[in-house]
């Protein structure tokens, strides 16, 4: 990896994923692509394009003499919900298009998968690496869909693509985004500003999830592997922690980051926490539980970091510090 494009750069794995390539040794340059405005600060070349738009996507491809794509561009579980026209247009168009160029430009691609790819026929306790995949939602649609694809790039024309079904991610560093998973990542900033929060699942509620550290370093590791160890042309199981909902509001009022002086000053003590569930519960509910991931840990030497009292000690002490 030299030359690299990250698509959808300005969301959640990609804002982290842009700098983190930037540090790696014998990068030389990282394309930040996104159709939005980005951020303050982002790093790396920017360009602004629909993904959609093929012929842009090779523009860049051919002007920046690319070697690697981490292709992150979609639409996710709940906002694919509200437009599942959209969602197939850009998840599945805007992913055929990367696969089309990477064969013309003898590009490596990294494309994620989710534990939406899972449905409610899916065993939802250690759901192995081989299962049913009968998705419910159409971002779960374009997730199956999508690592059929891959598969059928890297049978055909020996494409190198490679990918991880990714659990619910939680960072510090960008707000929640439209995901299913993603009260736990919106429950961490109403802690800090206002002390309660409304949650959108129930209380008993089983997910799993990971801190976005792990989620980087582990997808920088699955492509410096060799592609001899790569068995699953798919997309691999990826798994680090699974809690209940309940489970994260008691490790954030047990932590001293939130009782320490910055909460007192706000007059916030304890985290109070009501559970209202809604259209995401159905689809929390056809997700597995726990997640294995041994052909992961096996075949490229994947291991998680952060476990829920590590995670929720960082992201409350930074965002402490960014609210």
């Amino acid at each position: 990896m030299k030359n690299i494009l990250v698509t959808g750069a300005f969301g959640q794995i990609g804002s982290e994923l842009v700098p983190a390539l930037l540090k790696k040794k014998g990068v030389k340059i990282v394309v930040a692509h996104d159709k939005r405005q980005p951020p303050a600060g982002m790093p790396g070349i920017i360009e602004l394009a629909d993904i959609t738009d093929g012929a842009a996507i090779e523009r860049i491809i051919k002007k920046y003499k690319i070697d690697t794509v981490f292709h992150l561009v979609s639409l996710l579980s709940a906002t694919g919900e509200q437009n599942p026209n959209l969602a197939w247009d850009v998840n599945m168009n805007g992913l055929k298009i990367i696969l089309d160029l990477a064969v013309k430009y003898k590009l490596r691609v990294f494309w994620p998968s989710s534990i939406a790819a899972f449905g409610p026929t899916t065993p939802r306790d250690k759901t192995p690496q081989e299962t049913v995949l009968e998705p419910t939602t159409m971002y779960g649609v374009t997730k199956v869909a999508g690592e059929l694809l891959c598969q059928y790039y890297f049978k055909k024309y020996n494409l190198d693509v490679r990918s991880v079904r990714y659990p619910g991610l939680i960072s510090w560093k960008t707000p929640p985004g439209g995901g299913t998973t993603d009260y736990a990542v919106a429950i961490f900033y109403e802690a800090l500003k206002t002390g309660s929060y409304e949650c959108f699942v129930k209380k008993d509620t089983i997910l799993p999830m990971m801190y976005m550290d792990d989620a980087i370093r582990g997808t920088i590791k699955l492509m410096d592997a060799p592609a001899s160890k790569i068995k699953i042309r798919t997309s691999y199981n990826m798994a680090a922690i699974s809690f209940r909902a309940d489970e994260l509001v008691k490790e954030i009022n047990n932590s001293p980051f939130f009782k320490g002086s910055t909460a007192k000053r706000g007059g916030i003590s304890v985290l109070k926490v009501t559970y209202k569930p809604d259209h995401r519960q159905k689809i929390a509910d056809s997700w597995p539980r726990s997640i294995n991931d041994s052909q992961a840990r096996r075949d490229w030497g994947w291991k998680h970091d952060f476990d829920l009292a590590k995670m929720t000690k960082v992201m409350l002490k930074n965002l402490q510090k960014s609210l």
